[in-house]
Order: C-alpha cells, then sequence, then structure tokens
C-alpha cells in the first residue's frame, strides 16, 4: 500500500495540559502531554509506521528501504526530510523564543532553520500569541529588557481564534499563549532559542536553559503583519474543498474539507503527509482501505495513483 499510518512520538514538556488525550485520541502515559510529533524523522522524536508490511519501522527507516523514492522528484532535492508535523496544547504558555535560518541553523546546530505555521485547532477565550515586537527595537535595548523582565512589553500581543493561519518565518520572536491548541508544520529542525521562559523550574526543580546570545543573533526585532489570512481562498471540487493555507520554499499545506467520496492522485514531485483534525477519512487504495480518525495521521508516496477518499471531515495535507 503507498499510505502508511503513523503513530507519533510524544513530549512532556511542563506547559502541556490533556487535550490531545481528551480531544485527539492520543494515548501515552505521559503527564502533561505537550506536544505530539506525527509526521517526523527527527532522532528527537520519530514517527513510526503502524500497521502493514513495515509495522513498526520509523519513517526515515522506511524511506531508507524505498530508496527515497517515496519522497518525489522535489522531495528528493532536500538533503534529509524536509518538514515535521506535530500536535501542540499549550495549557500554560511557551517560552518566549525565536528560530535560526538554515545558514545560522546548520553553521551552529548541524540541522536546518525553523520556519513554521500554526493552524488554530482550539483557543479558549482572550487567547492570544507573542509575534513580533510591537516596535523596532535595538538588540542592546531588547537584551536589556529580558535583563530587567520588561520583556513581555515589547511584544506584540495578538488574540487567536479557530482556524487563523499563523506564518511564522525564522527570525520572528514568538510564542503560543495559553488555552491553544495546533496543528504545527515546520521545517525538519528542533532548534529552538529561548529569550524568557517566566522563570519556571522543569520537574527537577532547575530552570530551563535560556539561549540569549543566539538568539539575538537571529531575531527580527521589528512588528510584523498580523493579518493571519490563509494563502488563499478555499476552492470546490466534487464532494470536497481545497484551501491553500501556507506555500512557502519550505513546505505548502493544504486544508481539505471532505463531504463524500472523491478520487485523488499524488504527484510525482512530492509526497503528502495527512493529519485528521476533524471526522473521519477512508483512503482506499488497491483493495487496501485505511481510515483516519481526528488526531491520526498518515504518509503517502509521491506518484501514489487512483486513491478513493471518503468523509466526512477535514484534514491537513502537507508536501513540498
Amino acid at each position: 500500500m503507498t499510505i502508511n499510518q503513523l503513530r507519533p512520538s510524544y513530549k512532556d514538556y511542563l506547559w502541556g495540559g490533556q487535550k490531545l488525550k481528551e480531544n485527539y485520541g492520543k494515548k501515552t502515559d505521559l503527564n502533561p502531554l505537550a506536544e505530539s510529533w506525527e509526521v517526523s524523522t527527527h532522532p528527537d522524536g520519530p514517527s513510526y509506521i503502524l500497521g502493514g508490511p513495515h509495522d513498526g519501522l520509523t519513517l526515515k527507516a522506511y524511506l531508507e528501504e524505498k530508496n527515497q523514492a517515496p519522497l518525489g522528484t522535489k522531495g528528493q532535492t532536500f538533503d534529509r526530510f524536509p518538514v515535521l508535523v506535530k500536535f501542540i496544547d499549550a495549557l500554560g504558555e511557551l517560552s518566549i523564543q525565536v528560530h535560526p535560518n538554515d545558514e545560522y541553523g546548520f553553521k551552529h546546530e548541524n540541522e536546518y532553520g525553523k520556519t513554521e505555521m500554526w493552524y488554530i485547532l482550539e483557543a479558549e477565550p482572550g487567547a492570544k500569541v507573542y509575534y513580533g515586537t510591537k516596535e523596532p527595537i535595538s538588540k542592546e535595548a531588547f537584551k536589556q529588557s529580558i535583563e530587567d523582565q520588561t520583556v513581555l512589553d515589547k511584544l506584540n500581543h495578538v488574540a487567536v481564534k479557530k482556524g487563523d493561519v499563523i506564518f511564522v518565518e525564522a527570525g520572528t520572536i514568538h510564542a503560543i499563549g495559553k488555552g491553544i491548541v495546533l496543528c504545527e508544520v515546520q521545517q525538519n529542525s528542533n532548534t529552538t532559542y529561548r529569550v524568557y521562559d517566566y522563570h519556571r523550574k522543569d520537574a527537577e526543580g532547575n530552570l530551563r536553559d535560556l539561549h540569549i546570545d543566539k538568539a539575538l543573533d537571529v531575531a527580527t526585532l521589528t512588528p510584523l503583519n498580523t493579518d493571519f489570512e490563509p494563502a488563499e481562498v478555499a476552492k470546490t471540487y466534487e464532494n470536497h474543498t481545497k484551501q491553500l493555507l501556507a506555500s512557502s520554499s519550505y513546505f505548502n499545506v493544504q486544508k481539505v474539507e471532505v463531504g463524500g467520496s472523491f478520487t485523488q492522485s499524488i504527484s510525482k514531485e512530492s509526497f503528502k503527509s495527512i493529519t485528521v483534525i476533524e471526522g473521519s477519512i477512508t483512503f482506499e487504495d488497491n483493495n487496501h482501505s485505511l481510515t483516519l480518525n481526528k488526531g491520526e495521521s498518515a504518509f503517502i508516496d509521491a506518484g501514489s495513483q487512483h486513491i478513493k477518499t471518503d468523509g466526512p471531515g477535514t484534514y491537513l495535507s502537507v508536501s513540498v
């Protein structure tokens, strides 16, 4: 079968909650549950093939066994798997942070930079994100605001709601606020430079590390566009609609709402990852059938043909 369900890796960061277990079917003893790494070849949290002839293989091992062919012609131009898809449940606020671009990331961390996109799945009343600065500010003044604990006053606070699309380019000072559940599509990187962490302590009673000098090296300290609109309006097809949420040189993200049955084929240029965010979607290929429920993900090989797709449900599709 050219579509494989994936089993995620989980993270219990101190700001996480219980919603991924309660609302997205995640089964783990971790408490809290902060993140579910759905589509990943990163060594810090790989995803695994679930079921079928490749059951138990990591996604990375599956691609190696297939000589990278499932990535597609464009996917194979990257020197490693290009994306990472995750769910995030922020019961508390995440640290104020920034990610490097590719040049800085490879030089200092031996991995990609981290441009990312958030699709807001749930947002409690008053939920907000930190995104860029209110005014242009020098590195010296920004560093001083960290030291005197006024940094939050320098940041732009933006209210968010379900359905918002937030593109976070490398270099953007940002943080996800409390009361938000989202799906994140990002470059395949786990490099985060923390600027401020509210003086929280981890399970061992230690303050988490900050990375202020590196953060200042890469940060864009200016106000940014906060329209948070999808890249395109939704387009209607037979029994489904497609909407391009974000498009970049790193990844393309579509939201697909399925109202019945239709057949799709995957370009030979790129794989597609599938993450279901509402309902239940069935994919049928060569008499093999796979049903994904809300919170579940899969990987479809590039060049896969005549995949019958049936809902009702909604999924996010990621390609390069």
